[in-house]
């Protein structure tokens, strides 16, 4: 009985190390989402430039990037020239201004303008717990029936864009196409 009381720590060692090691192989910027592949959730937020309320159904009709930001976030503002490029390439682009003074928020895209067709104004982040989000900036790609297809976690630069995900953008909009 003593002998099994003695390789109890080894085992825990063990089983410890095991986890430890598969750690090891484990992206850390891959952040899953168990949205994935649900719709998107059901909102009813007024808008950054004024007090129209949004809800879920202005997101259909269209595969579009639904953008998290904030004014206090710093790798948003490295991401919005991009934002602005790919708007003007006609990529459809939603933001969600995530727990943020909308002063701030109106500022910003009046200071460095505004790349979303939409612009949801989540003061309070229930929008953002309801889509799991972490921080900003984050992006969602959604379908034209508004289902979440993909989660992106991070600044999206030019390299990004081109390396990772035009190619799921355009597969959502050749997929609304008839």
């Amino acid at each position: 009985m003593k002998r099994w009381i003695m390789l109890l720590p080894l085992a825990v060692f063990l089983l410890v190390a095991v986890f430890l090691y598969r750690g090891l192989f484990l992206n850390p910027a891959e952040l899953p989402s168990a949205m994935i592949g649900k719709p998107f959730p059901a909102f009813s937020l007024p808008t950054v430039q004024g007090d129209k309320q949004l809800t879920q159904a202005d997101l259909l009709g269209k595969p579009a990037l639904v953008n998290v930001w904030a004014t206090w976030c710093i790798s948003c503002r490295v991401e919005h020239p991009v934002l602005n490029k790919l708007a003007e390439q006609g990529v459809v682009i939603y933001g969600v201004n995530y727990k943020d003074v909308n002063a701030d928020a109106q500022k910003w895209l009046k200071e460095f303008h505004n790349p979303y067709l939409l612009d949801i104004r989540d003061e309070e982040g229930s929008l953002g717990l309801n889509l799991g989000v972490y921080g900003a900036p984050e992006t969602f790609f959604v379908d034209a029936k508004g289902i979440i297809r993909d989660k992106f976690v991070g600044v999206i630069d030019e390299a990004v864009w081109r390396e990772k995900l035009a190619g799921k953008y355009q597969a959502l909009v050749d997929e609304a196409t008839p």
